[in-house]
Order: C-alpha cells, then structure tokens, then sequence
C-alpha cells in the first residue's frame, strides 16, 4: 500500500529508502534488471510492492526506455470483428510483456489522426491500424520518423507499411456467386458511406460475378454506418418496396447490418431466406445463433490479430526491418439465411 497517504506520489528515492539500498541500484531494477542479484531484486520488488510505487512513463522514455505499450486504432472496436482482432492483438502483445491501448476512428480520419497523434506523442513501441481511409502517406511518415506500424484490413500499395489484409474482392464474388447459384437474380448490396475500402472492394467483387451471370442485376444502397440500427433502417426501406421492386438477395457489407436488416424483414413479415435471402460478412460470434442463423464471408478474425501482432513486434524487436505482408483468403459459411 502507499503509506505517504495523501502526500504525491511515491518517488524513486521513497523506495530507495525502504529497500535500504542506493537510488541507483532501484534504477537498475526498473531499467537494468540483469546488473542485480536475485536477493536484490526481491527486496526492492518488496518495497515496490509496499509503497504502490509506480515508474513515471515519461521518465522511462526519457531514459531511452521502451515504453512497453503499442496502440492500435481501429474504425470501430466495439464491433465483434474488431474487438476479436483486439483480442488476439492484446493476447499476443501480453506474450511479449506488452499493453495494448485501442482506440475507434468510427471512419473519421480526423479521429484516426487524433489517436496516432497521441501514440507518436507517448513514444508507444508501435501501432495496429485499421485505416479510415486510402490516404496511407501520413502513416508511412510516421513509420519513417521511427514508429512500427502495421495495417489491418488494407494493404500499402507503396510497400511501405507492413499488412495483413483479406481478399475483399475474392470474398464478394463469394457472396454474390452464392446468391446466383441459388436462383436469385435481383441483388442488393447494403453497404455503408462510400469510400470504405475493404467494402468498396466486395461491391467490387459482386458486380464481377454478377457481370458474368445474364439477367442477373446489382443494386447499391448505402446507409451511415454499418451497425444493427442502420441494418434495421435498410431492413425496413426494402420491406416498404413493392414486392415486385424488392430484391430476392441481398449482400450486407458486414454481419451486424445483416442483422439489422433480417430483424426487421422478418418484422414486417418478409420471409428469409423464401422471400429474400441475405448473406453477412465477417463470421463473428453472433451470426451462428441469431434468429436466422446467417450465411457470412468469413475473416479469420483471430488469425488477423495474431498475424498483425507478430509482424508488429518483429518491426519493434528489428527497427528498419522490410515490410511484409499477410494476404489471407475468405471462406463462404452457409446457414439458414442464405
């Protein structure tokens, strides 16, 4: 517990005191731990521990210290397939002794700004970014000035930045194709505000199968964003379509709009998959059970993480180290939905 109450913080000469020992030698344990004895370091981890001392941050870094920390930005991590990539991002870090700090760009690039802007500033050891957007140039200068960085979901056309990214297009093409094969002939793809990248790239990925299917057509609607309420809103827009206007497939551009737009379907009495069949994508935890369990396009979303951590701790354990990159394949899950 820290004894000194009230009073500031406990110093590094608090402790020095305690341990009975010389500041130097607690500044070793902090910084050089290998220069100690074991006994050494058990009685200055005690008085540690007594005194609730905690290292200044800023101190360490001035020191020339790592400051066991990456950030990671992404463009909503209260998703389920961002917050899974999270996870294993933070599962990995921890590995290696690292925290993982996450922030959501909700596809601001002026948000996504604010949060590297604040890593840089904190000298974290590197980054996991989720770009809000195709304009890479400002990330590959914060790379250039000394910080790790690794894309997710985008690759740098540049080959400057190291990325693990899917194949969107492969993975529209997937869903559409699906579709097709089972009879249905008027597509829908419910996408969000235009210039997403990763979902530009599976409308991309649709219109290249519909293209090669005769008498089959592709309509592109777009919401605010790609949540369950905005799902619901597009859910209720095609249920007020006259029948003959409807589409008989619709492709959402990830799985909590599918949600969304089956919950209100099914509300308004239209029958999925006999009426309109629809197709997710991501595969995250809830599609298996929702009330229509859904066909999806799924990420691999742990291996995303993983991979995304181990290329950025290479990047921090190796500084100058050549980007790599991670291209992984989609797979079609079909249930009761599609």
């Amino acid at each position: 517990m820290n004894t000194r109450g009230d009073e500031a913080p406990v110093t590094i000469y608090d402790v020095a005191r305690h341990a009975q020992v010389s500041v130097a030698s607690v500044s070793n344990y902090l910084n050089w731990p290998e220069r100690l004895s074991v006994t050494m370091k058990d009685r200055i981890g005690a008085a540690i521990a007594s005194l609730g001392f905690v290292p200044s941050l800023p101190a360490r870094q001035l020191r020339g210290r790592p400051s066991g920390i990456v950030g990671a930005s992404f463009v909503n991590a209260s998703n389920p397939y961002f917050a899974g990539i999270a996870r294993a991002v933070e599962m990995l870090a921890a590995e290696s002794g690292l925290a993982v700090v996450v922030g959501s760009s909700h596809e601001s690039a002026v948000q996504q700004k604010r949060f590297l802007d604040l890593f840089e500033q904190l000298r974290f050891d590197g980054v996991v970014v989720a770009p809000s957007d195709d304009d890479l140039e400002p990330l590959r200068r914060r790379r250039d000035r000394g910080t790790p960085i690794v894309l997710v979901d985008h690759e740098d056309p540049e080959s400057r930045l190291s990325s693990v990214s899917l194949d969107h297009r492969a993975g529209g093409r997937l869903a559409a194709s699906h579709l097709i094969d089972a009879g249905r002939r008027h597509l829908l793809f419910a996408g969000g505000p235009e210039g997403v990248h990763q979902v530009e790239r599976r409308i991309d990925g649709c219109r290249g199968a519909v293209s090669q299917s005769p008498g089959v057509s592709l309509e592109v609607v777009r919401a605010p964003d790609l949540d369950l309420a905005d799902g619901a809103v597009v859910g209720r827009w095609i249920a007020d379509l006259p029948p003959a206007r409807r589409p008989d497939g619709v492709v959402a551009g990830n799985d909590l709009h599918a949600i969304g737009i089956i919950a209100a379907l099914t509300s308004a009495g239209v029958r999925v998959p006999d009426d309109i069949a629809v197709v997710g994508y991501d595969d995250i935890p809830f599609a298996a059970v929702a009330a229509v369990p859904l066909t999806t396009v799924r990420q691999p979303i742990a291996e995303i993480g993983t991979a995304a951590a181990q290329l950025l701790l290479d990047e921090i354990a190796e500084p100058g180290r050549a980007p790599r990159d991670v291209v992984l394949a989609p797979e079609l899950v079909v249930r009761a939905s599609a």
